[in-house]
């Protein structure tokens, strides 16, 4: 029976992969030490996500373990025969990272680099999945040429319609210093890969959304959004007159990828993950997608200055996994996913 290790299992990815990987039968441990409520405060409390895995997934073991405890890690890595690790945990905030540099830096850099170091001495046959994210390419996307219409920012050149790929640079651009420690655990990734022969991959992603976000206004772009309006919050857009544009994944189609890498692993690869063109929304369209979901209206207010860094238009090019990986194909529209967080924020609520 195969062992898998999720870091971060109490947040939004690593939950869903603790319930897809249990529905297979596999064992299951999560390390998760909610240091999320220690970033965004109560609204990212992600007790009730930990307490819900105990109590429906049968093969799930919980560890209460910071992953900058190197000491800790590499003792878990030498005592749990794993074979998959997903490895979700992170500081996620684009924005709060400038306030927070050294926390920020030390989980998602130094957090990595404990992670690949007890792969490399414990388990070097082990597949590793990192859950990177596109803001590795920094503000370099919005050299992309761009036309304001109606309710977006879209791509003007035909051959950017499919949006950003893998090929896109990573340095001499702004990225904040989340994404400047996303970029050094992502490097990291690859070469432990490339020089040591470990399977690993990089999954930069889009937006990665789903009703077991514990979102806040920080992080979690949709889920957020359905959340203010259900809870009649104030909702702040950030500059771009609110027509900047993020394609959308849900959780589950994000471990199905996993799983196929999984299954034909290769040595520090590196893959954009997200909905892609269909799957593509603006601010203002998921206001109005929200609001017909909900049946109620978002109170919200327009911010002139935009986000630090931010992407106008940002839309995932999945063409290199696909390619890798045919048999993957996504599940969840973005109508059904926005159907979905609407049912699940009012029975959280």
């Amino acid at each position: 029976m195969s062992t898998l290790l999720v870091t971060g299992s109490s947040g939004l990815i690593g939950s869903e992969s603790v319930t897809y990987f249990d529905a297979l039968d596999w064992n299951i441990h999560g390390i998760d030490n909610n240091m999320r409520r220690e970033f965004f405060g109560e609204d990212g409390d992600t007790r009730w996500n930990r307490d819900r895995l105990k109590q429906s997934c049968s093969r799930f073991t919980h560890h209460n373990i910071d992953i900058r405890d190197r000491n800790a890690i590499l003792t878990f890595f030498e005592q749990v025969p794993v074979d998959f690790v997903i490895h979700a945990a992170a500081q996620p905030s684009h924005d709060l990272a400038a306030n927070i540099p050294f926390e920020d830096f030390d989980v998602n850099a130094v957090g990595t680099l404990n992670i690949l170091e007890a792969i490399r001495r414990h388990r070097p046959e082990a597949v590793m999945c990192f859950l990177s994210t596109n803001k590795v390419y920094g503000d370099a996307p919005n050299d992309v040429p761009v036309e304001e219409q109606e309710t977006r920012w879209d791509y003007v050149r035909e051959r950017d319609k499919a949006g950003i790929d893998e090929s896109c640079r990573i340095d001499q651009c702004l990225h904040s210093l989340f994404g400047a420690s996303k970029v050094a655990a992502d490097i990291m990734v690859q070469e432990y890969g490339r020089y040591f022969g470990i399977h690993t991959g990089c999954f930069r992603g889009g937006c990665l959304t789903g009703s077991n976000h514990s979102a806040a206004e920080l992080h979690g772009f949709l889920a957020y959004v359905v959340r203010a309006t259900l809870e009649n919050r104030e909702y702040r857009v950030f500059g771009y007159k609110g027509k900047q544009v993020r394609d959308n994944i849900h959780a589950y189609d994000v471990c199905t990828a996993l799983h196929e890498f999984y299954k034909s692993p290769r040595h520090g690869e590196v893959y954009n993950i997200g909905g892609g063109r269909d799957n593509s929304i603006s601010v203002l369209e998921a206001i109005q997608k929200a609001e017909d979901c909900t049946g109620r209206k978002l109170h919200w207010q327009y911010v002139d200055e935009n986000r630090v860094g931010d992407h106008i238009c940002y839309i995932s090019n999945m063409a290199k996994f696909e390619a890798h990986y045919p048999q993957w194909s996504r599940t969840r529209s973005i109508d059904a996913i926005f159907e979905e967080m609407t049912e699940g924020r009012r029975k959280f609520g």
